[in-house]
């Protein structure tokens, strides 16, 4: 037990904060080393002339921070740094926001977890278009966006028009990718308190930003073919949503495509209710002919939201809202004040990658490597019951008896291959019939890896009960 003491008198704020403060200085200066015990509360009360109630926050305040851990009947002790990184990860708070998945994998871990559009060559792409904006604009890139190019939103424009609809540019608001625009229409059409509904399985990082700004989660049932219109009409009687997230073309984590005649129904709902309807099609760009989306619908409360993040690259960051009429203002503003603006650079970038025919090209190159990769998919769990699509870069597999979602997830961890369990996609408190995981395929950087990491999993299938054995003995 160490005999530090700290000193009050230097700091501001209240004392509690002032000694947690200072707790965290001797931390970093070495003076409590990682293994120390601090004092146990009631002695460093009677030291400091404190009530225990005083200290007791303090150790609250520096718990949280990560720094310390505290069991009942051993006393608090100082963590070290990969401790901290552990508890912050296990964190009930941290997890509840950031989900299942391992925030800093190791580098030999293989990465089935993540969908964002495979390596097919974009740098050199992206490489040239900046280097010429670079030139053509210095006083833009040294200077933040006051202006927004007409040929940003054609870019948007370019990039919805499939099936039948398109978009007018001024209806069109360009954004730092999809999620930051679906987090601005949040704030744009409802307020906290507001019930904003999803599907049991989704997007969940939606739902998990929604209630992080005090919106209320309402579950709609879904099936193989996707939303329920029928639950969905009597979650709007008995619920009174203000707002629906939606992924018609490839659900994620699903993939069920919803039927025209649903979306029709859907749309009518909503109109009679007075719900309005986010529209998420990232991954409706990677899928021939697709059907006419919602918003052709319900022009008048959709909200379509897409993006290159899944189709050509997701480090470019850059999507659009193609919002209902009068409402482009709004979500360009509150866009603004949730993000803090969009940088000239990326906007840029991302419209001449479209208006180029760049993005197009990009995007075909990525539809045909993973195709590859979902064959390859096809063929190594052969036998097992899962969905996948041609062009998609993950599947959703069914597991076998005995295994449930979240052991398989950690017995291929142990086989250093990194996948998402059920619990990810959760929009709620919800039960599933059946187990699945969802393996993604684009990050990995070739197929040879691709493959060997399905092979690992296959294995770890067919092991049976050997494998879960092995996991839970």
């Amino acid at each position: 037990m160490t005999n530090w003491l700290p000193d009050l008198s230097v700091g501001t704020g209240p004392i509690y904060v002032r000694l947690a403060n200072q707790i965290e200085a001797a931390i970093d200066e070495g003076k409590l080393p990682p293994g120390a015990k601090l004092p146990p509360q009631r002695n460093i009360a009677f030291d400091l002339g404190l009530t225990v109630g005083t200290i007791s926050r303090a150790y609250a305040l520096v718990h949280e921070r990560g720094l310390v851990s505290g069991e009942v009947g051993r006393g608090t002790y100082v963590l070290d740094r990969a401790e901290r990184v552990a508890a912050a990860e296990a964190d009930p708070v941290t997890t509840a926001l950031s989900g299942t998945r391992v925030q800093n994998a190791e580098p030999d871990k293989l990465r089935f977890d993540s969908a964002s559009a495979p390596d097919v060559g974009q740098a050199d792409a992206v490489a040239d278009i900046t280097a010429a904006i670079i030139q053509a604009h210095p006083w833009e890139i040294a200077s933040y966006t006051r202006n927004f190019p007409l040929s940003w939103s054609e870019a948007g424009v370019r990039w919805f028009s499939r099936s039948g609809f398109s978009p007018l540019p001024e209806q069109v608001v360009p954004t730092i990718g999809a999620h930051a625009a679906i987090v601005a229409i949040l704030s744009v059409v409802t307020v906290p308190g507001d019930k904003v509904a999803f599907e049991p399985l989704t997007y969940s990082q939606i739902s998990r930003a929604a209630g992080l700004t005090g919106r209320r989660c309402v579950m709609v049932e879904s099936d193989e073919d996707g939303l329920i219109p029928e639950d969905f009409e009597r979650v709007c009687a008995q619920q009174h949503p203000k707002l629906i997230f939606l992924m018609p073309n490839v659900q994620n984590p699903t993939l069920s495509m919803l039927p025209v005649e649903r979306r029709e129904k859907i749309a009518e709902i909503a109109r009679r209710y007075g719900v309005w309807i986010i529209e998420d099609d990232l991954y409706g760009t990677l899928i021939a002919d697709p059907p006419p989306p919602i918003s052709a619908f319900a022009p008048e409360r959709t909200f379509m939201v897409s993006g290159l993040s899944k189709s050509v690259a997701a480090g470019v960051r850059g999507g659009w809202v193609s919002c209902p009429p009068a409402y482009a203002p709004r979500v360009r503003i509150a866009h603004k004040m949730m993000t803090g603006g969009l940088p000239f650079l990326l906007a840029e970038v991302t419209a001449r990658l479209v208006l180029s025919g760049e993005a197009e090209r990009l995007m075909q190159l990525t539809i045909d490597e993973l195709a590859a990769r979902e064959r390859l998919a096809r063929a190594s769990f052969s036998g097992h019951e899962f969905r996948s699509r041609p062009g998609i870069p993950f599947l959703w597999l069914k597991l076998p008896e005995p295994w449930l979602s979240g052991t398989f997830k950690k017995a291929a961890q142990d086989d250093n291959v990194l996948i998402d369990d059920e619990d990810e996609f959760k929009a709620g408190r919800c039960g599933t019939a059946q187990p699945h995981v969802r393996i993604s395929f684009s990050s990995p950087s070739n197929r040879e890896t691709v493959l060997r990491g399905f092979q690992k999993l296959a294995c770890l299938l067919e092991s049976g009960q050997a494998g879960y054995a092995r996991l839970v003995g």
